[in-house]
Parts: C-alpha cells; sequence; structure tokens
C-alpha cells in the first residue's frame, strides 16, 4: 500500500491535515510483528499559539524538542505516569504543530493488539482512546523522535474516502485549563463509527 510522504506532512495547515487523516492506516512493525488500524479520530495542536499544545509560547524541553523539527515524526509522550500518547509532528521545522491519533479502528494483528492490551476478545475499548492506541499498537515513548518514512511506525492510504459531511468537528477533550483554546474545533471523528473515543453529547 502507498504510504505518506513526508510531503503530506510539512504542510503548513494543521487542520487541513487533521481532516485528511480518518482513513489513512497507521502501521507498526515492532520485532518483526505487524499491527495496523484505519485512523477515526484525531486531534490538531496548533504550537505556539495554543494554549493546549505543549509547546505553547515557543516552549521547548527535552520532551518537546522533537516537535520542533521538520514534520514526519513521531512525538510520544507519558502521560499522567500511565499512558503513552502517539502524536505526529507536521510542519516545517521550527513550527511545533502536532496531531495526536485518540483512536483507530483496528485492522491486522488483532490477535496481537488483544496480547498487548491483556485482553480475551476484541471490543470497542480495545483501540478507543489515545493510550489504547499506543499501547494495542506497540507505540511507546521509546519511538519519540522516529521517522514516520521507516520501517517501524508509518502511515499508509489505502484508499478510503470521507466526505466533509462525514467528517465531525468538536472541541478537543481534556483541555479546560487552555482558555479560549480550550473552545477550538480540533478535534476531528469520523461520524458513526464506533471506534471513536468520546462523542459529544
Amino acid at each position: 500500500m502507498p504510504r505518506l510522504q513526508q510531503s503530506f506532512y510539512t504542510r503548513p495547515d494543521v487542520l487541513q491535515i487533521s481532516r485528511e487523516l480518518p482513513g489513512k492506516f497507521l502501521v507498526t512493525n515492532m520485532d518483526g510483528i505487524k499491527t495496523s488500524g484505519m485512523i477515526t479520530e484525531v486531534e490538531a495542536y496548533a504550537g505556539i499559539i495554543d494554549k493546549a499544545s505543549h509547546a505553547y509560547n515557543g516552549r521547548r524541553t527535552k520532551r518537546t524538542e522533537v516537535m520542533f523539527g521538520a514534520g514526519g515524526t513521531a512525538y510520544v509522550y507519558l502521560c499522567y505516569g500511565i499512558h503513552q500518547l502517539f502524536n505526529i509532528v507536521t510542519n516545517e521545522s521550527d513550527t511545533p504543530h502536532a496531531i495526536l491519533i485518540r483512536s483507530i479502528e483496528p485492522a491486522e494483528g488483532v490477535d496481537e493488539m488483544l496480547l498487548r492490551r491483556n485482553k480475551l476478545k476484541i471490543d470497542y475499548t480495545l483501540t478507543k482512546g489515545p493510550g489504547s492506541v499506543s499501547k494495542a499498537l506497540g507505540i511507546k515513548t521509546q519511538h519519540s523522535g522516529i521517522s514516520l518514512s521507516g520501517n517501524t511506525i508509518w502511515l499508509e492510504d489505502r484508499k478510503v474516502k470521507f466526505s466533509s459531511r462525514e467528517i465531525i468537528a468538536t472541541t478537543r477533550v481534556g483541555v479546560d485549563y487552555a482558555g479560549d483554546a480550550a473552545h477550538w474545533l480540533y478535534r476531528f471523528f469520523v461520524k458513526g463509527n464506533p471506534w471513536v473515543s468520546r462523542i459529544p453529547k
């Protein structure tokens, strides 16, 4: 299947990229074990101007430095000391945009996903929510900074297309602290897809 090239990620509009990600497939190859799923839900983070972003106001730390690199790399961080969350860095160097992958619909390697998630049978909780996505696909903080053009983590276009009406835009989850940015419609998900972490009421 054709992989997404770096030019897909280095475009300047993080919202446009975010809208185009649902329907793309996130694939991992961990120690020869391939797992994948169709992206169903994402959140955009607009870097320096975005109070919900780790890079707000140009904040640079050892953890966030990867966000300031060129698009097409992985940014994986630990949340609450438990969940390892996978983000895609976008835009050119020094513009720290990123997109959090919140949910996927499992495709390949479901048995391995079940093992990683300590589950006996598949249900919607397998890959709903960003922590579940990373755990099911074997993504860890050690993968932060790796290229999405390599053979460990990459994205594929398998010709699944959604119309603009099938992609719902809403506010992001868990960013109440971010002032006006908490109200930005920066979360995108596939309408009617059960593999979505949280449906607005």
